[in-house]
């Protein structure tokens, strides 16, 4: 299940309402310690040297059991009481090299600025360049709000507790944790919490996609539609078609401007392909319509800036609109109760909003909420590191999978049409939020797969493996 992201004072009433059941700190200290220890060995080799860094407090503590759960790593564990000692004491543990730093300093009842030694000492750890596992926040940080109190731990992964804290989702937090994960289950009570962001996990998508049908036909699964494709980005066309294939939608059809049909279509086999002439209508048996990637050519053609804005407006099918169409769409709603997303990265946002894509980073579930409210009520995903997906009124989602070996040309537009291709089943329309998260998961987790067996991947090599990563 989805798991709640939720402040510093909600995980407070969180505990309280644990230690009332007569659960007792101690029980789940061991617990957390336990989940750092997995986490410590999956990501070291069996002969790596790890070095703990405990504090005084409980997230010293959760750091000190997770070294003695630790039998099958060389470690050290180093209490760290007085910063001044501790620069001395850490030094012949730094020259053996260690494979892994596991930060327990501090946890998220630090509220208020370091002390130079503390911070000196931070910056040491810093400075050694090793791999640092953070246990539930980087030391240093704000689990508030995100912001380095002085100095904080460079973590390349942080082990959250819990619940997701809200401040590590925050963009200026993201130097600091790292990739984020999260331990749940740490025997805690049922969280009371009615979290209006949640953090999605591999877990929600046990069920999905459903069973197809044994009795089910082309028409059963949908036909999308994509309207992609120009001189010098014919590309994205191709890249779209080809995710949308994953999610095997029973029909796809690419409708491309008329100077790229010759190599979109060369490159295209089960999909059908079209020029967009004046006398191109949508076909009868559309269910879905994916609009903008690679439509980046100058000029535009005004006759695609009317049919871009007709269909998102009018049309009875669901709507996808990605990259240059982002651009193109009217405010105001949208007839009738079909779905309708947007797939803007944080500089389009700003663009969709007349603001700074920084101003969208510094309160993504705001921008959401306001893209979805100026553009009909419709869904959104907002993408970049941890991918936000949800429309106003309701819970917002963000995405755990995923890593920065996305940021590469055409990775949106293969989210787009891998998008298109599950909404353009008239079943998965009934909860398109579940389907676009996903999709979106979905994406996010073949990358992170491909990251550790096949580093240097490329986007076409993504798209080959949509679908394969099993939750």
């Amino acid at each position: 299940m989805s798991i709640p992201v939720i402040t510093v004072a909600q995980m407070r009433e969180w505990e309280r309402a644990t230690w009332a059941l007569n659960v007792t700190e101690d029980s789940v200290m061991r617990r957390a310690g336990q989940a750092v220890a997995r986490l410590a060995e999956r990501l070291t080799r069996p002969d790596d040297f790890i070095l703990f860094l405990a504090g005084k407090g409980h997230n010293g503590d959760d750091t000190a059991y997770a070294c003695e759960f630790l039998a099958q790593r060389p470690c050290a564990l180093l209490r760290v009481n007085e910063p001044e000692v501790a620069a001395q004491e850490i030094l012949p543990h730094l020259e053996r090299g260690p494979a892994l730093i596991v930060d327990g300093l501090f946890g998220t009842g630090l509220n208020r600025p370091l002390a130079p030694a503390w911070m000196n000492f931070i910056e040491q750890i810093n400075a050694a360049r090793r791999p640092v596992l953070a246990v539930d926040v980087p030391s240093g940080l704000s689990a508030e709000d995100g912001q380095p109190l002085g100095a904080a731990v460079r973590a390349s992964i942080t082990l959250t507790l819990g619940a997701v804290k809200r401040g590590l989702l925050e963009a200026e937090a993201a130097p600091f944790v790292g990739r984020l994960e999260v331990a749940a289950d740490i025997g805690l009570a049922h969280c009371p919490i009615a979290a209006e962001i949640r953090w999605v996990t591999a877990d929600d998508f046990k069920t999905f996609p459903p069973p197809r049908p044994a009795a089910g036909h082309k028409g059963t699964f949908g036909h999308l539609v994509i309207l992609a494709g120009s001189m010098g980005y014919h590309g994205a066309a191709v890249l779209a078609a080809r995710a949308a294939q994953r999610a095997q939608p029973g029909l796809i059809s690419v409708v491309t401007m008329p100077a790229v049909y010759t190599p979109v279509a060369a490159q295209l086999q089960a999909v059908m392909v079209a020029p967009l002439t004046p006398e191109w209508t949508l076909p009868a048996t559309a269910t879905a319509i994916v609009l903008g990637p690679g439509l980046a050519a100058k000029p535009v053609p005004e006759s695609l800036l009317r049919l871009v804005r007709r269909l998102w407006l009018d049309s009875p099918q669901a709507v996808i609109a990605d990259a240059s169409a982002l651009d193109w769409l009217p405010s105001g709603a949208c007839a009738g109760e079909a779905v309708r997303v947007i797939t803007p990265h944080p500089g389009e946002a700003g663009r969709m909003l007349r603001m700074t894509a920084a101003e969208v980073q510094s309160n993504r579930p705001q921008a959401v909420r306001e893209l979805s409210r100026r553009f009909g009520h419709c869904h959104v995903v907002l993408k970049g590191q941890h991918t936000m997906v949800g429309r106003d009124g309701e819970s917002l989602f963000v995405n755990s999978s995923g890593n920065s070996r996305l940021a590469q040309g055409g990775s949106g537009d293969v989210l787009a049409g891998y998008l298109g291709g599950w909404l353009a089943q008239p079943e998965l329309q009934k909860d398109a939020g579940a389907a676009l998260r996903f999709g979106v998961w979905q994406h996010g987790a073949v990358a992170d797969v491909l990251e550790v067996s096949q580093p240097a991947f490329t986007i076409e090599e993504l798209a080959e493996r949509l679908g394969t990563v099993c939750p």
